[in-house]
């Protein structure tokens, strides 16, 4: 006769989405996924203690292990409770403890690492509990702030699952002041302190998995890398399928599967090269994503590097794609390695695009921020900050502004303007004159629709810059409305010579400070403290 088997239904075991069937025996328990070839067995020799929780999905029973592993399972009615403690002190001569946790909602408590869990305790009753194997990346955002980012739907945690539906906690931040003793056997009074968030830092590190490696185990290791995004300088430490960024207070493991594009890219000063890496999940830092990072390389630094890769691996795992020993410059090792171990094509300048001095891109600046436009093959790049990637299927329109006309003779740059097909726009100011011959061509090579400001305006702009130029002293607001109805594309830029702008600030400034002067009661007797009609009198009296 055999030994009977009690089974529950649509139970799920941990994190997993997937409702299966649990059997307990006396040799043991296993759980099945309904669906698929999911199985965990727990012998009964392995129990070591059982906890009954109230969890999201209804209860759940714990088993704690005798190697100090942690198993769940979710999905237990209440009524289920008396007949699951009789099996299990009749199976495995246990007792199914019922655990409270703290439903105070205080957000200040102990922390405590358990097996492969953080658990966050409330007058010593746990009120959640984190599984270090689902944390992706932790760094220390403060002196006594530390944060840990978890897998999302599209991460890289133990149960990614791009089906999840609703909400998901993708961050949190802890708040760890104090010191605690190096040595915790020492004295208080002779031991050396240091920060607590430090301390809970590098258990955090140690005990998840981005802790597992450590640097200089993994392929090749690129030391004090200059990035312009994010800024600083990191550790590019490569493994077999997944990289290591490694800063002064921030460690990201980034998986190869989330690079998407990968660009190396000459800078127009001849001196450096960029080689910007684009991810989907963006990398993040608190509440910046970063879509693209961005590292610069002395065009002429060179590097001697092995790969800690035998010849074996190289030839069938990377089909010769590497080689185990390198002395080129540094760039163009850090390419070919991204290339082969994410099998991503690194995109080259266009060889249909050069510049008024023979560079690969333009300088140019997007709000307030300087930097260069890459027109590339497929796509317009802007870097440094922010990163910005337009495809030319999506480009509607490029608009070309102060080109043309009696502006063309004031100015010395010209501003470009990109008309989405979504509806957004992108635009970038103070490009060299010179430029424009050689970016229109190139547009009309790839047979994208161009127009000028002047078109749009039916040469309304050549009126509204002789007005500008006429009344360059006079300092009227009538001014304002006609370069609004002209277009706001140019007050974006930086260096753009706008004589309108300057004399309206101006206008701007004198009427601000007379209308103060007059609600004082003009207590003062100084020559700026008169209204606009006395100055032409003091000018008379000269």
């Amino acid at each position: 006769m055999g030994e009977k088997v009690n089974q529950f239904d649509d139970i799920y075991l941990g994190l997993a989405p997937e409702l299966g069937l649990l059997r307990l025996a006396q040799s043991g328990l296993g759980w099945k996924a309904r669906k698929g070839e999911g199985i965990f067995t727990v012998r009964d020799a392995d129990l070591k203690k059982t906890y009954w929780i109230r969890a999201a999905r209804n209860f759940q029973l714990r088993l704690h292990l005798r190697d100090g592993k942690i198993v769940k399972f979710d999905g237990f009615q209440r009524d289920d409770f008396e007949k699951l403690k009789d099996i299990i002190k009749a199976n495995y001569g246990l007792q199914l403890e019922t655990k409270e946790l703290s439903v105070k909602g205080w957000n200040w408590g102990k922390t405590e690492f358990q097996s492969n869990n953080l658990l966050f305790n409330v007058s010593n009753k746990e009120m959640f509990e984190i599984p270090l194997n689902e944390v992706t990346n932790t760094s220390l955002t403060a002196k006594h702030e530390v944060m840990i980012e978890l897998s999302g739907p599209d991460g890289e945690g133990a149960n990614k699952d791009k089906n999840r539906k609703g909400d998901q906690l993708v961050e949190m931040r802890f708040y760890i002041p104090g010191t605690v003793p190096k040595d915790p056997d020492a004295d208080e009074d002779e031991g050396e302190e240091e920060n607590a968030a430090n301390v809970f830092y590098e258990e955090i590190k140690a005990k998840a998995d981005i802790g597992e490696a450590a640097p200089g185990d993994g392929i090749v290791l690129f030391s004090e890398t200059l990035c312009l995004t994010p800024r600083g300088r990191y550790d590019i430490d490569m493994f077999p399928s997944f990289l290591r960024l490694r800063g002064k207070t921030t460690d990201y493991k980034i998986a190869y599967t989330s690079i998407i594009k990968l660009f190396l890219l000459p800078k127009p000063d001849d001196v450096h090269v960029l080689f910007v890496i684009g991810l989907d999940p963006p990398l993040r830092q608190g509440q910046t994503r970063y879509p693209f990072l961005v590292f610069q390389f002395v065009r002429e630094e060179e590097t001697d590097v092995t790969l800690n890769l035998d010849e074996e691996t190289i030839a069938s795992k990377y089909e010769g794609k590497l080689e185990r020993k390198y002395e080129t410059r540094t760039y163009e090792v850090v390419s070919t390695l991204f290339k082969a171990l994410t099998s991503r094509r690194v995109t080259i300048p266009s060889e249909f695009f050069k510049s008024y001095h023979n560079q690969s891109a333009i300088k140019c600046s997007m709000k307030a921020n300087e930097g260069v436009l890459y027109p590339l093959d497929k796509s317009f790049l802007f870097i440094p900050k922010p990163p910005t990637f337009i495809p030319h299927s999506e480009i509607g329109s490029v608009t070309f502004s102060r080109v043309g006309g009696t502006a063309s003779s004031a100015s010395r740059t010209f501003d470009l303007k990109f008309n989405m097909k979504s509806g957004v726009d992108y635009s970038f100011s103070s490009i060299n004159r010179e430029e424009y011959t050689n970016l229109n061509e190139f547009l009309q090579t790839k047979k994208i629709k161009t127009k000028s400001m002047e078109d749009e305006s039916t040469g309304r702009y050549a009126d509204i810059a002789d007005e500008s130029d006429s009344d360059e002293d006079t300092g009227k607001r009538k001014r304002k409305p006609a370069i609004q109805d002209f277009g706001g594309d140019d007050d974006e830029g930086e260096s753009s010579p706008d004589e309108d702008f300057v004399a309206e600030s101006e206008s701007d400034v004198a009427e601000e400070f007379d209308e103060d002067v007059s609600d004082s009661g003009g207590s003062g007797g100084e020559s700026d403290s008169g209204n606009e009609n006395d100055r032409p009198a003091k000018k008379s009296k000269k």
